[in-house]
């Protein structure tokens, strides 16, 4: 059989809020045809009839996404059968990355360069290590005469941790990282992440992987599946929200909006990548509600995949940062100010770039509602 006709097998969840229940089905996707349908698991019937779903792709379908199929959010749990799990275990390979202290100022053209090697940025995090968590993290350079300084230097700053998936992925990024040394990154490999930011062998921009059960374990030192995260950065003053939707992150352009932030001179004091549920993105949202008609396509919008939330200081942050962002409409934004993140990324009303406090007494509140209670 061609790969073109091959069938994937997942298991999902549904949570149904009128029966306040999380529902399970089994989810098969034809990639031939774009087609999907869906098996309820514990009543042995057929819950949706082999549809074929246009916006969804292969890409999309990773234990961990999310996705919207006809107005239910779909979160992808585990494998459905061993063919799916094998066929996709090296397509969906994963590996850490980290950009360290002397490179977060220059995160958003690392993340540009990530989005446009093809490689899918699936989980992200800014946290500050201390000192035992730095000694945990590189356990295996215990005892070498180096390890001093570099626990000195990667806790002296914010980290950015990152989840890449695809296919080699171990191997991709540590091409694109090029060789650990800064200056010999220079000399061999002059387009490397290394050496184009890089300083010298320690402060070297950014951290991968060596191989597959390395990142497996780095993985989980960052984004454990049980238990507490690692603490957020966030500073709960002078501050505003800030989101890129979904639309803009699938599109890649997160790295080329957070340079712009950067550039306009406002601080990005932490970031997170979510995936919202529903009734996260409802309660939100929710000042919106019998305001603006878009309201349920902005909801849909916000938990079709992946965004990025950020606290961003500045003096007057609110206002100022509202100002950068520009009018909702994106075409009208074009007209009245091209310069504004909305006009320069934004597709329309509902895919408008990014989400920003509009109200200086919410921003706090927004704020906190991301780094205090959904990052818990």
């Amino acid at each position: 059989m061609a790969e073109s006709d091959d069938r994937y097998c997942f298991i999902v969840e549904w949570y149904d809020a009128f029966a306040a229940l999380v529902r399970r089905y089994q989810f098969l996707y034809y990639s031939k045809d774009k087609s999907v349908e869906m098996v309820d698991i514990k009543n042995h019937r057929m819950f949706l009839k082999r549809t074929k779903v246009d916006d969804i792709g292969l890409e999309d379908l990773y234990i961990g996404s999310t996705i919207n199929l006809f107005s239910r959010q779909l979160t992808f749990v585990d494998y459905g059968d061993d063919f799916t799990k094998n066929r996709l275990t090296m397509k969906k390979e994963k590996t850490l990355g980290m950009i360290k202290p002397d490179a977060v100022s220059k995160m958003g053209s690392i993340l540009d360069l990530i989005y446009a090697s093809g490689m899918k940025i699936t989980k992200l995090k800014m946290c500050h290590l201390n000192r035992n968590e730095a000694f945990e993290f590189y356990q295996e350079h215990q005892g070498k005469p180096f390890l001093d300084n570099l626990l000195s230097y990667i806790t002296s700053g914010p980290v950015i941790a990152f989840e890449l998936m695809g296919e080699g992925t171990v191997g991709r990024w540590r091409e694109l990282l090029g060789p650990t040394d800064s200056a010999v990154a220079r000399k061999e490999n002059p387009t490397s992440i290394r050496a184009r930011f890089g300083k010298d062998k320690t402060m070297n921009a950014c951290h991968g992987s060596d191989g597959v059960a390395t990142a497996a374990r780095e993985l989980e030192f960052f984004f454990p599946s049980v238990g507490p995260s690692r603490k957020n950065t966030a500073k709960f003053d002078d501050c505003t929200c800030c989101i890129i939707k979904p639309h803009a992150v699938l599109g890649g352009k997160a790295g080329r909006i957070i340079n712009a932030i950067t550039e306009a001179g406002f601080e990005i004091s932490m970031l997170q990548m979510f995936f919202m549920e529903k009734a996260n993105a409802e309660e939100f949202y929710e000042v919106y509600k019998g305001v603006v008609q878009e309201y349920n396509a902005m909801v849909n919008e916000l938990t079709s995949g992946p965004s990025i939330a950020m606290e961003i200081r500045a003096q007057n942050a609110p206002v100022a940062f509202r100002e950068m962002v520009g009018p909702a409409d994106p075409e009208i934004a074009r007209h009245l100010r091209p310069r504004t993140l909305r006009a320069l990324f934004g597709d329309d009303k509902v895919k408008n770039a990014v989400h920003c406090t509009d109200l200086p007494e919410d921003a706090l509140l927004e704020v906190e509602y991301f780094f205090k209670i959904l990052d818990r």
